[in-house]
């Protein structure tokens, strides 16, 4: 065992004294920061009053729209006439088309119609008397009597029973709703609905085999044009998810976010070199510069287009400008600031030789500044993919657009989920292009 004496101790304490006399910030730093980020905590708890937000949110919300991302529903509806006959309606643009004959709908021989709402664990039975509906192992009658409904049995859960109406909630497969003249029936099915032909193409409804047939070489369907032609035009023009105005729009987001990056990138670039104090030794022009650059990018890319929209009208056009506006501020910082870091002894060296302004900041600037100059435009079009999509909901045009007129509605959440997964493919494939060109540039290897 080593026993350090007095000497050899204040030796120590000597040569470490960021060891042995520490300030009260580097002793309680963590613990102050600790304390103040648990305080800040409990403020935004109290200031957003979170417990409130959470208890009154409507959260049975999530799990519809979620249902309808992935579903589609068919909503027969089956009127009881005078005279006992039974009418079947469906809404207009049924996904099932003009004259649906679905065959989970069966015509029984006593005049009553039996709908399989899922398999035949959950069915309803219309007739001109009663709805007997069944799930979850039980049958419950309810009967139309003197112009009143009335439910035979106990009422069980998931049917709920009001003064005219009687509504069975039959989970993701449907629900029922049962009135005195009529019952109304949601169906609800996996996948999309008429997402290759709509209801008015030719090619509706038939296998896929027939379809292939018919392009290939089955007879002409329109004698002045080919089948082949006639398919594109039916898939490009589908009125329920307008392909082709869909991708046209998510084409103009991409060209948008290119145009406005690249004009942003251009102008930048020569203005940056004036804003950087060690290429242009003029204070005064220096902070002009600067300060134009905070101003451009403390209004927000949104309000921009706000702005924009307002002076040349919904389009494009005030989305590249909105974005061309945001990027020169954004890439005039970062331009200037990297030109500011570069290693001034390449350039001195040039300088000294006798060389003119345009060959120092060729040879001597240029090949530190333009990997990372093109990597930090790179990313910033990666990132203006996804805030055209948020400009184009106000007018600024692009797919943010669409998607805001199909969310306005409340009932196209299918037409909303394709839309997303297609931007989430655009920044996918845009997120590995711009990581393979920039590392490529920087010579380094990508993970």
């Amino acid at each position: 065992m080593t026993v350090i004496d007095a000497n050899r101790m204040h030796e120590i304490e000597t040569r470490y004294p960021e060891y042995f006399h520490r300030s009260f910030r580097q002793r309680f730093g963590g613990l102050m920061i600790l304390i103040a980020t648990l305080l800040y905590s409990l403020y935004a708890v109290w200031f957003f009053d979170l417990p409130k937000l959470f208890a009154e949110a409507h959260w049975e919300r999530v799990g519809i729209y979620l249902s309808q991302w992935v579903s589609y529903d068919v909503q027969p509806e089956f009127r009881i006439e005078g005279d006992g006959s039974i009418d079947i309606r469906y809404p207009r643009f049924s996904p099932l088309g003009d004259n649906p004959h679905p065959d989970w709908l069966v015509n029984n021989p006593d005049g009553s119609i039996t709908v399989s709402i899922s398999g035949t664990s959950r069915s309803v039975t219309v007739s001109k008397s009663e709805t007997i509906v069944t799930a979850h192992g039980v049958s419950v009658p309810v009967e139309v009597s003197s112009g009143a409904l009335k439910v035979i049995g106990p009422v069980p859960g998931w049917m709920t029973v009001y003064d005219d109406n009687v509504l069975a909630d039959l989970g993701f497969a449907g629900n029922v709703s049962i009135s005195v003249d009529r019952v109304k029936i949601r169906k609800r099915f996996i996948g999309w609905a008429n997402f290759i032909f709509d209801t008015q193409s030719s090619f509706f409804d038939k296998p896929v085999g027939e379809v292939v047939s018919l392009i290939v070489s089955g007879p002409r369907i329109k004698p002045d044009q080919s089948n082949l032609s006639l398919a594109f035009d039916d898939i490009w023009n589908n009125s329920e998810w307008q392909h082709g105005d869909v991708w046209t729009k998510l084409f103009q987001t991409i060209v948008m976010a290119f145009l406005g990056t690249l004009l942003g990138s251009l102008t930048a670039f020569p203005l940056a070199f004036l804003a950087a104090r060690n290429i242009t030794p003029n204070r005064l022009l220096n902070q002009i510069l600067k300060r134009f650059f905070d101003f451009l990018r403390s209004v927000d890319m949104l309000i921009w287009a706000l702005f924009l929209t307002r002076a040349f009208g919904p389009g494009p056009l005030a989305g590249s400008g909105a974005i061309f506006l945001t990027e020169t501020g954004t890439l005039g910082k970062l331009y200037s600031e990297g030109l500011e870091n570069i290693d001034n002894k390449p350039r001195e060296g040039i300088k000294s030789t006798g060389a003119q302004t345009v060959l120092v900041h060729r040879y001597g600037i240029m090949p530190q500044i333009v990997p990372v100059f093109v990597s930090q435009t790179l990313y910033q079009w990666e990132s203006n993919v996804r805030g055209a999509t948020i400009i184009g909901a106000v007018g600024a045009g692009g797919i943010g657009l669409k998607l805001w007129e199909a969310m306005r509605t409340n009932a196209n959440w299918e037409n909303v989920a394709y839309m997303v997964i297609l931007i989430l493919i655009v920044v996918f494939i845009f997120d590995t292009a711009s990581n393979a060109l920039r590392h490529r540039l920087m010579g380094t290897k990508a993970h």
